[in-house]
């Protein structure tokens, strides 16, 4: 079940710095996630595409669900309809099947860019070149149901603090500097998406506006 009382301390902290928690909901029952519900909270996260459209169905409607795992894309056109926000946006391709998916349904989709900020292989992302050559392309400009509304990347799963917060700094480095050359008249574009349970202070430090936090609310898996 989740810690009511540790929600209610990270809710008021994070509204009070105008810092958007996402509850990371996978795996959890949808009990809990109404637990939270209960008491104010409207945007949740899920990695698993199949758990978030049960969920979707089943619990109330003003959730806003944000898709935050490595998403592939022949699963998109079942997340389509609802999706507040995907994170993941890795690659012009997925880009192009969500606007296209978007299009089917006659909505926008707001859409993250993740970086590849960390150590780890194993994370997905963008470099900042593949970002801009992304923005720059014909194909992206063309798109008319996607909407790009900043950023996001995971740091590291190291105790070092240091190495965090320089992969933090990177991460908003990046947010700057494609704010500065493509989005300097999209006031859309203001979302710095980095911040886990472990590091997410260390995070709003550096300028996060958006963080995921799962464990602390739910307990560990």
């Amino acid at each position: 079940m989740p810690d009511i009382n540790t929600y209610k301390s990270i809710a008021e902290k994070l509204l009070e710095q105008k810092v958007c928690l996402v509850a990371v909901s996978k795996t959890k029952p949808q009990e809990d996630i109404l637990v939270l519900y209960q008491e104010g909270q409207r945007v949740f996260g899920e990695n698993r595409v199949q758990e978030l459209v049960e969920k979707q169905a089943a619990l109330p409607k003003d959730i806003q669900w944000h898709a935050i795992g490595h998403l592939q894309r022949n699963k998109i056109k079942y997340i389509a309809p609802f999706i507040s926000l995907i994170h993941s946006v890795d690659s012009l391709r997925l880009l192009e099947e969500i606007n296209k998916q978007a299009q089917k349904h006659d909505r926008i989709i707001d859409c993250l860019l993740q970086f590849h900020i960390a150590t780890e292989e194993s994370k997905f992302g963008l470099s900042i070149e593949e970002a801009q050559s992304l923005l720059k392309s014909d194909a992206y400009q063309s798109m008319q149901n996607v909407r790009i509304c900043g950023v996001m990347g995971m740091a590291s799963f190291v105790s070092d603090q240091v190495q965090i917060q320089q992969e933090f700094k990177t991460l908003k480095s990046y947010f700057d500097s494609l704010q500065t050359e493509f989005f300097s008249q999209e006031p859309a574009f203001k979302e710095c998406s980095m911040g886990m349970s472990g590091d997410y202070e260390l995070a709003i430090q550096e300028g996060s506006t958006m963080v995921r936090v799962g464990s602390l609310l739910f307990g560990h898996r």
